[in-house]
């Protein structure tokens, strides 16, 4: 099972998330209070080993700021978490993870979209980050690749394994999850990876 710690700000977070067992971490370069910079990303990012994989969630960006930051980050996916067309995201020299809402009107449309994992997350006004669940069992009505999915919306370390038995992704993404007051909880990171990635 993989996991993605997004949101990270901070050193302690990566590491904590990397001891863990992490596959991705995720940096916000979207109008998010997870926001950071690409100048503090690209310090956090040179600490990281190389199989834990960087990436970057943007939100109906250009696609020429995305590849700058891209680069000044050393990413290795891009998160597109907006109305991004297939058309960009096909123009992008990097791995795409394209983050869709848990509604009919989307998931029917995402299956020739290029990219390398869907992320499928709970409906928001905001473009995901609501800390909310969605009904998972919705999932079963389409056929999607199992092997590109991941999952998103509300999970925490006292859901994810119900979750992960209801949708077969391959991998499970967090945020709000492992948070404590609107910070990243190092001890939350490690039971949420622990929980996710347990043997079943």
């Amino acid at each position: 099972m993989l996991v993605k710690i997004c949101g990270i700000r901070t050193k302690e977070a990566a590491e904590a998330a990397v001891q863990a067992g992490a596959d991705f971490i995720g940096f916000v370069f979207a109008d998010s209070k997870r926001n950071i910079s690409a100048e503090r990303a690209a310090i956090i990012a040179q600490g990281l080993p190389t199989q834990v994989k960087k990436v970057g969630v943007f939100v109906d960006e250009q696609p020429e700021r995305m590849i700058e930051i891209a680069k000044l980050v050393g990413l290795d996916y891009l998160q597109l978490h907006g109305d991004e067309s297939a058309d960009i995201a096909s123009q992008l020299p990097f791995n795409i993870i394209k983050a869709i809402p848990a509604e009919p009107l989307y998931l029917n449309k995402i299956r020739g979209y290029p990219c390398d994992y869907y992320l499928i997350d709970s409906p928001s006004e905001n473009r995901g980050g609501s800390g909310k669940t969605f009904n998972w069992e919705l999932m079963e009505k389409y056929d999607l690749d199992r092997k590109k999915l991941l999952l998103a919306g509300g999970l925490t370390e006292g859901n994810v394994q119900k979750a992960i038995e209801i949708v077969h992704p391959i991998g499970v993404d967090v945020s709000s999850g492992v948070e404590t007051n609107g910070e990243k909880d190092v001890v939350k990171i490690k039971r949420f990876i622990h929980k996710a990635k347990e043997e079943r």
